[in-house]
């Protein structure tokens, strides 16, 4: 049994809004099969408190234009670990440290994850050029090293 559908999209919509608000590591993972209680955790992370809370709010206000409430919110005093609970989808939005002290992916490393591509990526990615489109730097360096190997001598 994988995670609804429902439950797929409620997890993209708050992973997309996390990741409009510069979150860091944006991952889904699909725990419908070992969790009765939820099927997917949305799992995000930010440098500072600051940024903790301003992606939760981003992502309850992008559920809340799609009708869906959280029933919980858990760690809003202190933003370093912030647990938004959609009944189908969890999310967790921790500082830097926390997640890399509790690493919840290698908690749910058995479980399958939900790809999730950032939607600003693709744009910003053909915006700049690769180092073999680019100016030609890569191939000039490559260039400058082959008469070196083929020095007599050597």
């Amino acid at each position: 049994m994988t995670a609804s559908a429902e439950a797929r999209d409620t997890a993209l919509l708050a992973a997309q809004a996390a990741a409009d608000k510069l979150a860091t590591d944006v991952s889904i993972v699909d725990v419908s099969e070992r969790l009765a209680i939820t099927d997917a955790f949305v799992l995000a992370s930010a440098p500072n408190e600051r940024q903790v809370q301003a992606i939760v709010d981003a992502v309850e206000e992008r559920l809340r234009e799609h009708g869906i409430k959280p029933v919980r919110r858990e760690g809003m005093t202190e933003n370093r670990w912030v647990l938004l609970d959609f009944v189908d989808v969890v999310v967790h939005v921790q500082h830097a440290e926390e997640r890399a002290y509790y690493a919840l992916e290698r908690l749910w490393k058995d479980c399958p994850t939900i790809p999730f591509v950032d939607s600003a990526l693709p744009a910003q990615a053909a915006a700049e050029p690769s180092p073999q489109e680019g100016d030609g730097a890569a191939q000039d360096v490559e260039a400058t090293q082959e008469p070196a190997q083929d020095t007599p001598g050597r």
